[in-house]
């Protein structure tokens, strides 16, 4: 049996029901590859069961400690005030130490790759495609520059030219982007959409993807978005490593 904190994911939840399925989905993946781990989901909105309420049961039950893991891709508004608000509302016997969101991660990368490949393209074809790298969107510097900095990693690993593309907040949009690498004279154009569920920004990248080749899924519960999650609590549950994130 295992015998470390209980790993609650914190997802942001969403009216659209793909995005809660999605999360579940990736929750069971998670406890797939670690048997005996205790995992839990709550939702900061929209969706059941709460953080709050998940808390409190964990409380009820004598549970003591909680690795609190941001179920987001970059290190926003929601992991740098939203989320820690919620933690500090928690039971006070509990203790909680809050995780790094999940990117930026070469596994990430991986899992993007691995969308493309499914979407049908072939490690052959990296020369001749331009990726869209498109994200939701953040209004938090920090964050943009996150994407930038992982299109720039991403185009050394083969591609024709990656573009950072955003759907809500910040430019430029999905679409302007599969333009700009059509006129870099890329011969096929796909979007990556860098998101963890289905849902409305997601929607909109699809939308935008509609001059593009290939449109790959979101990155959902592929296996390597699961062990980052596995990588994110062994470093909070490290003493040395107990603030990370937070």
């Amino acid at each position: 049996m295992h015998g470390g904190p209980v790993l609650l994911v914190i997802a942001h939840g969403s009216r659209d029901p793909r995005h809660a399925a999605t999360v579940h989905a990736l929750v069971e993946r998670v406890r797939s590859l670690r048997p005996g781990l205790r995992v839990e989901t709550g939702f900061l909105d929209f969706n059941v069961p709460s953080v709050q309420g998940v808390l409190e049961s964990l409380a009820a039950e004598g549970v003591r400690d909680v690795v609190a893991l941001p179920l987001l891709l970059t290190r926003a508004f929601h992991a740098k005030a939203d989320i820690p608000a919620v933690l500090r509302e928690a039971p006070r016997r509990l203790r909680i130490r809050q995780a790094a969101v999940l990117g930026p991660s070469p596994l990430l990368l991986s899992a993007l790759e691995r969308r493309l490949y499914e979407a049908g393209l072939t490690p052959a074809d990296k020369s001749s495609t331009g990726v869209v790298l498109a994200s939701a969107g953040s209004t938090d510097p920090e964050a943009i520059a996150v994407i930038a900095e992982i299109a720039r990693e991403w185009r050394h690993t083969g591609w024709c030219a990656v573009r950072p593309a955003f759907a809500s907040a910040s430019l430029p949009r999905t679409e302007d982007a599969v333009r700009e690498l059509r006129a870099l004279g890329c011969r096929r154009v796909a979007v990556a959409p860098y998101v963890l569920a289905p849902g409305f920004l997601p929607d909109r990248i699809a939308r935008g993807a509609a001059e593009a080749d290939v449109l790959s899924d979101v990155l959902g519960p592929a296996p390597e978005v699961a062990r980052v999650l596995l990588e994110r609590y062994d470093a909070a549950r490290r003493p040395a490593l107990a603030a990370v994130g937070a």
